[in-house]
């Protein structure tokens, strides 16, 4: 049974003290996630009050990258062990928290067949490899983290362990699916020459037939997608509309409200 004085604590309260208990290396690593996963919920809120289908909402909704979701998954169902220990929650919220399905099967099914041969521009290629190394250097942690886990016989359920577990068998299965995409991969390598038709790589300038507007992206592979950096897949509607177009040639691309008009004002290699 939980007294109300541990009923009582706030989310904010339970997330220091759990903080607060870890070595430097493991907090920093931690703090993101918990910080992200308090804010969803409210500082304030009492963390008794939490209901198993919220936490298990919280997992089906949470974005992230998939190279980071499991992780963070793992450093919350953590926190939520240790509430449940402290006797702050009536259960184990762990047990609840479970990665997205098509997430989860991410790991199992990544060795199942190689990726299509892919076209990837030299940067894109070394963002790959960087992915893949830290990947690799995280492995002997999380093998370390299982280790300790399983040697811990105060939580019945023994979520850190599964956490751990799970973790593991997304970076391998995430290793398998780099290495794999790294061999079938063909470089799109930095073009000398001006090019005539748009492709894999270059820059793209286009301006909106009808209202001026101007637009300024790069066209890459499905593996190198950026929004946020100006870097488009080439088999999106608007990747699809200009790749094989060249400058003066006008496109449209089908969005929700209608057709939008575009024209190519400049295509550069090298991007």
């Amino acid at each position: 049974m939980i007294d109300s004085d541990n009923k009582s604590v706030k989310l904010g309260e339970a997330a220091g003290r759990f903080l607060v208990g870890q070595s430097p290396g493991a907090r920093a690593r931690s703090q993101q996630a918990i910080n992200h996963f308090v804010r969803w919920f409210g500082r304030e809120r009492s963390i008794g009050q939490l209901a198993a289908h919220e936490v298990a909402n919280y997992a089906k909704r949470a974005s992230s990258p998939d190279s980071e979701y499991l992780e963070k998954l793992a450093i919350i169902r953590g926190f939520l062990a240790y509430a449940k220990k402290e006797g702050w929650t009536k259960t184990s919220l762990a047990t609840h928290l479970k990665a997205r399905k098509g997430r989860a099967k991410l790991a199992a099914g990544a060795d199942r067949a190689l990726p299509e041969p892919v076209s990837l521009t030299r940067q894109g290629y070394d963002q790959i490899k960087q992915e893949l190394e830290s990947l690799r250097s995280k492995r002997p942690q999380t093998i370390d983290e299982i280790s300790r886990a399983a040697a811990d016989k105060d939580f019945r359920e023994n979520a850190p362990l599964d956490a751990a577990r799970e973790k593991l068998a997304h970076i391998d299965g995430r290793i398998r699916e780099l290495e794999a995409t790294m061999k079938s991969a063909v470089l799109i390598e930095g073009k000398v020459t001006t090019p005539t038709k748009v492709g894999i790589g270059d820059r793209v300038l286009l301006r909106d037939v009808a209202s001026g507007e101007k637009l300024f992206f790069t066209i890459v592979s499905p593996k190198e997608v950026n929004p946020a950096r100006g870097k488009i897949s080439n088999s999106s509607p608007l990747g699809r509309a200009v790749v094989g177009k060249g400058c003066g040639e006008v496109v449209e691309v089908t969005v929700p409200v209608g057709r939008l008009c575009y024209r190519i004002e400049e295509v550069g290699g090298d991007g």
